[in-house]
């Protein structure tokens, strides 16, 4: 059969230019960069009508064939993915509507790569402010996921943080996976 096109998106969501959608033969890969919540969480309310667009979206997409998510999803799910998880708990990314979003994610048949292989490895972040040396001291922030459809679970093999390389705010990701041949 021809490739299922991807589903419409939603105008309000559309106007920011967040999302590519890639289809391959046996399942989609999606890059996002989700919206931040802002300073003084002055886009909260957007960024929840974001999530739910997009949980519907990705949902949408599942339905047909498997996905991969990769991107900045600006939301650290868990203390552990965080340095300083208490005085953050009111700050864009941490905040208790965001962390449920990426939960319901998880919910609705989809994991998290890198804390199904490595639950409780601490200090794994994937962004550091540029203020105060904190990427010299490891205070950061993960916020870079590949976030996989649950079937693609016995394909996984390893999803690395490159925390070393240098050159930005945030540090690459990298997924291995398995995948047969078609």
């Amino acid at each position: 059969p021809p490739p299922t096109p991807p589903p419409p998106g939603e105008e309000e969501h559309d106007q920011e230019g967040r999302v590519v959608t890639a289809e391959f033969p046996s399942l989609y890969v999606v890059c996002a960069y989700v919206p931040n919540s802002g300073r003084g969480l002055v886009r909260l309310d957007y960024r929840q009508r974001w999530d739910s667009a997009f949980r519907a979206f990705l949902l949408r997409l599942d339905a047909h064939k498997p996905l991969i998510l990769a991107g900045d999803l600006n939301v650290a799910h868990r203390e552990i993915d965080l340095r300083n998880p208490k005085s953050n708990a009111k700050t864009a990314g941490f905040t208790r509507q965001e962390r449920d979003a990426f939960g319901a994610l998880l919910e609705e048949g989809f994991l998290d790569s890198f804390r199904e292989l490595y639950p409780t490895v601490p200090h794994a972040y994937t962004f550091w402010t540029y203020l105060g040396a904190a990427r010299e001291r490891n205070v950061g922030w993960r916020l870079d996921y590949f976030v996989l459809s649950r079937r693609l679970r016995a394909a996984l093999c390893d999803s690395k943080i490159r925390s070393t390389a240098m050159g930005s705010d945030h540090c690459p990701i990298t997924l291995y996976l398995a995948l047969g041949s078609s």
